[in-house]
């Protein structure tokens, strides 16, 4: 076989049963909402991590252990991560849509005013506006382990990554005691509906960004990257980027000019 710039991966049994495992959650998800057991919802969950965390680990194998990721290889990932955040941005404009689509024209069904009639909002400058300073913080934080990685500071590096990784957690702790807190549900109108679905699937996504984060800070600890070789941070600090930019987009229209 010819020598190409290219990787060509191994066959593979992971897509299988990782396309298996994803299809089960929403089937099984929709048979639990209907009264049925929540065991199939389960096993498409668990499956789906376990899937993904030994598809990774060979993924990891191939760059760091066998130098299969050569430049042009690299470029591929990034535009991939690329392609996945811009998806991912299309995912949150529609929340955004229906957000905006609701509280520019409130109907009469809520009172014709925004926030509906009966809604009492959170305060803007309480804990909205901490969390809006931890993300940002975060932001300052997995800069800096980037330029310690591209300098070669492995202390530096490992200090900002950890930072990170806690202040994602913190912001976590602090969403769950807002929700705690709100004096509405999920289901109280299209605005408690539009709120908990903007923000608890943003919630979601510094869940997995922080799963991202404590793999990384695992790899980095291992000496897996260096100044020439971090795609796998590179990819998850985009990724930390974005959820920075949503939340500021989910503050300023949801908790400020919302409220």
């Amino acid at each position: 076989m010819p020598r190409t710039p290219f990787h060509l991966v191994e066959f593979s049994p992971w897509p299988l049963l990782g396309s298996l495992g994803i299809l089960c959650m929403p089937v099984g998800l929709v048979f639990f909402i209907r009264g049925g057991s929540i065991s199939l919802l389960l096993l498409g969950a668990i499956t789906t991590a376990l899937v993904a965390a030994v598809w990774w680990r060979d993924v990891v194998r191939e760059s760091t252990f066998q130098g299969h990721h050569a430049s042009y290889v690299a470029t591929g990932l990034k535009i991939g991560v690329g392609l996945f955040i811009l998806s991912e941005v299309c995912f949150f404009f529609a929340f955004f849509w229906a957000y905006f689509h609701s509280s520019l024209s409130p109907t009469v069904e809520i009172g014709s005013q925004w926030p509906p009639v009966g809604i009492s909002t959170l305060e803007t400058f309480q804990v909205p506006l901490l969390n809006t300073s931890v993300l940002l913080l975060s932001g300052v934080s997995i800069t800096w382990t980037h330029h310690s990685i591209e300098e070669g500071q492995h202390k530096s590096a490992l200090q900002g990554l950890l930072l990170t990784l806690l202040l994602g957690i913190y912001f976590l702790i602090l969403q769950y005691g807002e929700y705690k807190e709100t004096a509405f549900t999920l289901a109280d109108s299209i605005y408690g509906s539009t709120f908990f679905l903007a923000t608890g699937f943003h919630g979601t996504h510094v869940a997995v960004g922080a799963t991202f984060l404590s793999v990384c800070l695992f790899r980095l600890y291992f000496l897996h990257f260096d100044k020439n070789h971090h795609v796998g941070f590179l990819a998850a600090a985009w990724y930390w980027h974005f959820v920075d930019v949503v939340w500021l987009f989910l503050y300023v229209s949801i908790y400020w000019w919302g409220s």
